[in-house]
């Protein structure tokens, strides 16, 4: 007996936060009859192994960090202070569980519903949903999302690859290593040693070039990386790749031992390995290409302005695409699409939401590092190529924050906050913005504003400072 096919308005493949803000816009405003198929936890990467336990485990190694600052304030705080990083874990565990049943309750009352499965495009209006109860069934719609988005992945070629975690297992440690590898010079890569350091594993970088964040500024590159160092990470350079992996011991925590060997010759013992090389989108078993979906080389979805596929009816968004792969960006995607799709010809929505779309320029971003960093805009070198050097002015300032008053000469440089502006033209028009230290994630969103609005460098100067702030500078 051939499966049941069942219509709906919107089919949306994917439930984490691109599909589901697409979902919810057009089934919760708009009404549509919409579908939402996911087929692991509810909620995607950042709910589940990205941005949340990133963030809740970031404070967690804020705290260790803070409790040796306080001594410098008049507590008597010992240095050896235990904790539980197991019972860490549990908490953080049931924190994301409570977030999953979020989503589903979301979903659940703007009539949304949910299949938990896994899809495969039949036709171009039609996909295949294998059951988790193992029933197929089909649905079709004549508007399709594609919102799986991505996984890490490990290298090809080295015997042994898969003896090493990628960020979604690091969310899986119960029992820290005592010495950790990470290979990448990415934000993950920062992000995850950033914490481990801190909390006192031996925390080993391995990068291809002298600096990480290659994609970021040369302010953050140089000052970040020299940081980590002088915080005790130790960072390989110029590294040449390792051609091998070997499981000297099995276990966890401090009990498991792996040996990289290089090709150059080097070799180095750890508990534990990460790759944080990159991540590719999650669409083998949907099958896009089988409709004609064009695909880039690495394989992530072509789209245009508005989220269009080259085929008509079928959309993609989010880490799917490869476009600024961040969760508040999949989110406002999303919605747009839905404004766009279902809105135009609603009483909610109007035909000015016909050229819906999300503007991909100026996206404030951080990296929650030790310590943070946050950038909107343009690189200096970026800004210098696209409106001449002629055309760029830059400000740029450094100093000790206030919070670091009554730290020793020698614990005051392990802490700088610095800063950059980066101004095109007569009327300095910020292009970038750049900042390093305490307080920058909070920091940026607002700044954020300013410059998605077009603000110039005497509108930052007209503004009253708020005092005493590094935020001020």
């Amino acid at each position: 007996m051939p499966p049941i096919t069942k219509q709906y308005d919107f089919i949306v493949i994917g439930g984490g936060s691109g599909g589901s803000g697409a979902a919810r816009r057009a089934s919760g405003w708009y009404g549509a009859k919409t579908l939402l198929v996911e087929n692991g936890r509810l909620g995607g990467t950042c709910v589940n192994v990205g941005c949340i336990p990133k963030k809740i485990t970031w404070n967690f190694a804020s705290v260790s960090e803070m409790l040796k600052d306080g001594v410098h304030y008049g507590y008597d705080i010992p240095p050896d202070i235990k904790f539980n990083f197991a019972e860490f874990k549990t908490k953080r565990d049931a924190n994301i569980k409570g977030l999953n049943g979020i989503y589903e309750r979301n979903w659940n009352r703007e009539n949304i519903d949910l299949v938990r499965g896994t899809a495969a495009f039949k036709s171009q209006k039609e996909i295949e949903v294998d059951l988790q109860d193992g029933e197929k069934v089909v649905y079709t719609a004549p508007h399709i999302l594609i919102a799986t988005g991505g996984y890490p992945i490990r290298p090809k070629g080295i015997p042994g690859a898969e003896l090493g975690i990628t960020s979604d297992g690091f969310f899986d440690i119960e029992h820290l290593p005592k010495k950790m590898a990470f290979v990448g010079a990415g934000y993950i890569a920062v992000e995850l040693a950033g914490v481990m350091n801190a909390i006192g594993v031996e925390t080993h970088m391995f990068i291809r070039g002298n600096t990480f964040l290659r994609n970021f500024d040369p302010m953050v590159q140089e000052t970040l990386t020299q940081r980590y160092e002088d915080a005790g990470v130790v960072i390989h350079k110029n590294h040449k790749g390792f051609k091998e992996v070997v499981r000297i011991k099995e276990g966890k925590g401090e009990e498991k031992i792996l040996k990289l060997l290089g090709t150059d010759g080097q070799e180095i013992d750890v508990n534990e390995l990460l790759w944080a090389i990159g991540r590719s989108p999650e669409i083998e078993k949907l099958d896009p290409a089988k409709i004609g979906v064009k695909q880039a080389s690495k394989g992530h979805i072509v789209v245009d302005a508005y989220q269009n596929t080259n085929v008509a009816g079928v959309y993609a968004l989010g880490d799917v695409t490869g476009q600024a792969e961040l969760t508040p960006v999949a989110i406002a995607a999303g919605r747009a699409l839905s404004n766009r799709l279902f809105g135009t010809h609603h009483q909610s929505g109007g035909p000015n939401l016909s050229t819906a779309k999300l503007d991909y320029n100026n996206i404030p971003t951080v990296v929650f590092s030790h310590p943070e960093v946050g950038t909107i805009g343009l690189t200096e070198p970026a800004a210098i190529s696209q409106f001449g050097k002629e055309n760029i002015k830059t400000y740029h300032t450094r100093f000790t924050s206030m919070f670091y008053s009554f730290h020793p000469t020698e614990e005051k440089k392990l802490q700088p906050t610095e800063y950059k502006l980066i101004c095109e033209g007569p009327e300095e028009k910020i292009v970038g913005m750049h900042i390093l230290g305490q307080g920058s994630s909070e920091m940026m969103q607002g700044f954020g504003v300013a410059v998605k609005m077009g603000a110039r460098k005497r509108d930052f100067d007209a503004c009253v400072a708020i005092h005493p702030t590094s935020a001020e500078e």
